[in-house]
């Protein structure tokens, strides 16, 4: 689900250097829940913190109430809690406000804490929660915005695209054009569980991004939508040589890259992706990317083939 990375308070000054690392970068598309797996790491760092029988109001409760260190704790517990679905309390519109509110009162607790309940509202999936994330992006912001964190911001652009409202387009379009990389991938991820034109004109957009994974995300969200125009990064997406050049991508990323890329291809028809798959299947040297390609060519055959 970080979608971020592990928070660790950078200072603004250091967020471009940090938000410009293929593995930032491949989180929002390869994984678009791979917030998860940094989750898991903290989880792992800081023991088992849950008690048997805890839910998200009790979970909630110690993020107002608990210690210092505490109440981060629980807003990641809080998310956890939210991701697996079963509790009562996510189906009662209260919690859902209470929630929020919490939210919009966390902007001068430890930075952790606002983003792990940013996490939190994207999985809880309630449109009320719009205004404030938008809030915390620097999309609307209020008379009692707290300062941007650009972590916060990354998790709240995210839980915007999780909640999937329309409402958050317009702004959503204007960060996929930020000057800020991490905030353009994280943007455009988010731009592709929305329909609607203005939407599909960003991720058209971002395919000339000079950012890989901008470009990427975008390519896979277009694919989504069955639009041909993906198609020429879906295959630069599976060239080796060409991921080969992407600075800091180890194997097992390049090869995630390119399982999306097919996976994608198959939603298309295109020619162009069919000859390209083929090629994958007959040569690559990955027998899980021959395998993929495969599939993705019987996918994409017409019924009757």
């Amino acid at each position: 689900m970080t979608d971020p990375a592990t928070p660790a308070g950078e200072p603004p000054e250091a967020a471009p250097e940090r938000q410009s690392t293929p593995f930032l970068v491949l989180q929002f598309f390869i994984f678009p829940l791979a917030i998860v797996a940094v989750c898991v790491g903290v989880f792992v760092v800081f023991g088992l913190i849950a008690s048997e029988g805890r839910g998200p109001r009790e979970y909630l409760a110690e993020v107002r109430t608990g210690s210092a260190n505490r109440r981060w704790q629980a807003a990641f517990e809080l998310s956890k809690a939210l991701q697996a679905g079963r509790d009562p309390a996510l189906s009662d519109p209260a919690f859902a406000e209470e929630l929020t509110k919490v939210f919009q009162e966390s902007g001068a607790d430890d930075p952790r804490v606002r983003r792990y309940l940013a996490l939190a509202l994207g999985r809880l999936g309630d449109r009320r929660a719009v205004p404030a994330l938008l809030d915390a992006v620097g999309a609307r912001p209020g008379p009692e915005t707290p300062p941007l964190d650009p972590d916060t911001q990354i998790y709240a652009v995210w839980a915007l695209g999780a909640i999937g409202d329309p409402a958050a387009a317009p702004e959503l379009v204007q960060l996929a054009r930020s000057e800020d990389p991490g905030l353009r991938k994280t943007a455009v991820h988010a731009l592709g569980g929305l329909a609607g034109a203005d939407a599909g004109a960003a991720l058209g957009a971002a395919l000339n991004d000079p950012v890989d994974d901008v470009r990427w995300n975008a390519a896979l969200a277009l694919a989504r939508r069955k639009d041909p125009t993906a198609a020429p990064v879906l295959v630069q997406m599976t060239d080796r040589g060409q991921l080969d050049r992407v600075k800091d991508l180890d194997p097992e990323q390049r090869e995630d890259v390119i399982l999306q890329a097919v996976a994608a291809s198959a939603a298309l028809g295109d020619a162009a992706l069919d000859a390209n798959l083929e090629k994958l299947r007959d040569r690559d040297p990955s027998l899980r990317v021959r395998e993929a390609a495969r599939v993705a060519l019987e996918r994409s055959a017409p019924s009757g083939q």
